[in-house]
Formats: C-alpha cells, sequence, structure tokens
C-alpha cells in the first residue's frame, strides 16, 4: 500500500471538524469535486469508508475517526517539518557562503562584497584559502559561490572568467637577479629554489603549468609559506627570491622594496574565475555578487 497523499488526509481532517466536504473544500482553496474526488481516493486506498455521506451533511464513521486522529499527528509532524525547513531556508537565504583563494579574497573580494552590502543587508561569510580547497567546497555544496586563480578551470564545477591576473618573478632588492640585464631564461628559474605558496595554490599552479609548458620541472621550494603575505613578507625580509601576483607586489614595486624578474618564454597570465556548483544555475545575491565582480574587473 502506498502512503496517503498529505492533502488527502486534509480533507478528512476538515471534514471531521466542519462536518461538510464543501466547507472543507472552501477551506482548501479548493473545489467541491476536488474535494471529494480526494475522499474518494483516500478511502479506496485504504479499504475503509471513513466518511457517512447524507443529505444532511457529513460525519466520520467510527475507522474515519480512528484515521482522522492519526491524520492530525501525521500532519502536524508534517507542518512541523514544513516550518522548520522554511526557517533553515529563510536563514541560508539571509547569508552569502564564499570561498575565495589568497589573492582575490585580499586584493579584489573586499571591494566586490562591499558593493554587494551597498546593496543590500545580506551577511557574508568569506572563508580564505587556496584555489584546490575552494573547488572542493564548491563540489560538495559547503559554499554558495568561489573564486580561484588555477590556469584551468577546476573539474566538476561550473565557472566563469572574471579577470585576467599576471603572475610576476620578484627578488630582493639586493638579489642578484635584481640587477639582470636580460631575462631569466626557463631552465633558470626551474633551477632556482623559489618562496612559494602550498601545493593547491593557483600561483604555485600558474608557475609550475608554465615550466612544464618548456618541458622542466622545478627543484624543491626554498621556502612554502601558507599565505600570500608570508610569501611578499619574506622577499622583502630577503630571504629569496618568489612568485606572486602582480595585484599583490603592486605597491612594493612602486616604492621600489621588491624588483620584477623578467621572464623569457613564459607564459604567467591566468585567468581568475569564479566557481559554483555543477548543474546548479547561479541566483539571488550569488548571482549579483559575480555580476559586480565582472562588471568591476
Amino acid at each position: 500500500m502506498s502512503s496517503p497523499d498529505p492533502e488527502s488526509l486534509r480533507v478528512l481532517v476538515l471534514v471531521g471538524r466542519l462536518g461538510s466536504i464543501g466547507a472543507a473544500a472552501v477551506e482548501l482553496g479548493i473545489s467541491q469535486p476536488s474535494a471529494s474526488k480526494r475522499l474518494t481516493g483516500l478511502e479506496r486506498q485504504l479499504g475503509l469508508t471513513l466518511v457517512a455521506r447524507s443529505r444532511q451533511g457529513c460525519h466520520l464513521t467510527p475507522a474515519g475517526e480512528l484515521i482522522d486522529e492519526w491524520a492530525q499527528q501525521l500532519l502536524a509532524r508534517l507542518d512541523g517539518l514544513l516550518d522548520g525547513a522554511r526557517a533553515l531556508r529563510a536563514q541560508h537565504d539571509s547569508r552569502l557562503r564564499v570561498a575565495a583563494s589568497m589573492t582575490v579574497a585580499e586584493y579584489l573580494a573586499p571591494s566586490w562584497i562591499g558593493a554587494l552590502r551597498e546593496t543590500t543587508d545580506i551577511r557574508v561569510e568569506l572563508e580564505v584559502t587556496n584555489s584546490l580547497t575552494v573547488a572542493e567546497h564548491v563540489r560538495h555544496g559547503h559554499t554558495d559561490l568561489g573564486f580561484v586563480e588555477t590556469p584551468t578551470p577546476p573539474e566538476g564545477v561550473a565557472s566563469r572568467q572574471v579577470t585576467t591576473d599576471t603572475v610576476l618573478v620578484i627578488a630582493p632588492v639586493d638579489h642578484p637577479w635584481a640587477h639582470r640585464r636580460f631575462p631569466l631564461r626557463g631552465e633558470e628559474l626551474a633551477a632556482t629554489p623559489l618562496i612559494l605558496r602550498e601545493r593547491g595554490s593557483g600561483t604555485r599552479e600558474t608557475l609550475y603549468r608554465a615550466l612544464g609548458s618548456v618541458g622542466v620541472e622545478p627543484v624543491a621550494p626554498l621556502l612554502e609559506l601558507h599565505s600570500t603575505t608570508a610569501v611578499r613578507n619574506a622577499v622583502v625580509a630577503g630571504a629569496g627570491p618568489a612568485v606572486l601576483s602582480r595585484l599583490a607586489v603592486d605597491t612594493d614595486l612602486v616604492r621600489k622594496r621588491l624588483v620584477p624578474v623578467a621572464v623569457e618564454g613564459l607564459d604567467l597570465s591566468r585567468p581568475l574565475r569564479a566557481v559554483w556548483r555543477a548543474g546548479h544555475q547561479l541566483t539571488g545575491t550569488a548571482a549579483t555578487l559575480l555580476a559586480l565582480a565582472v562588471r568591476s574587473s
């Protein structure tokens, strides 16, 4: 036996309370024939006569009274479930979960979120992590919208390019590379231990992909750090050369705290992308934030 339709149970409960199929139909906002059809279908499904019909009106049979009692308990639980779901949805709709790679989170996302906050009072939760983790969070539904800086779109997500970024080789002002007259070759760069972000970082992946395209493999990093700011500070302190987004070092280059190092034969440009769950249409504030990001880039 299949489970009874909740709306048919509601008809039964209202008939028991109001004593009329017509009155039950009015209460539910449906036609009387529709209410009568649902009631008849319920009786046929259960194999019981639930309502005694007469010219004077309707009343529940003894079996109908028992089913009515159980139906009220079931419908109360169902209504509680629906109310709870609505509350959860309202709570979810009042916040936007965003995850962004380090470069995007530190240098671009604050202005995008600021512009969004001018149009809505929604609460934005921004998680700052590497591109690999952003993609994982999006795939598993832990975040509504992500931003990554990998050279190619992550697998298993929908994506749209927001802007383009350039990765630079940078060196301390007293490093030998700071005074080179000729660009570095890919082989020299690959053979030099660099200060790099951790694996999963889009900046590191961009470098390794560029080196791989010219057939060279990088040596182990000099230092492996877990934030863009930490890498930048290490280079400023003279620890060694690194690879970072232009966004992260523009001010340092202007103030001559760091020196850009030219590299020949390597494409170190990369797209910055928005990503969201595959098969889902981006709507609401998530879609608004993406539009703001694209418009401002």
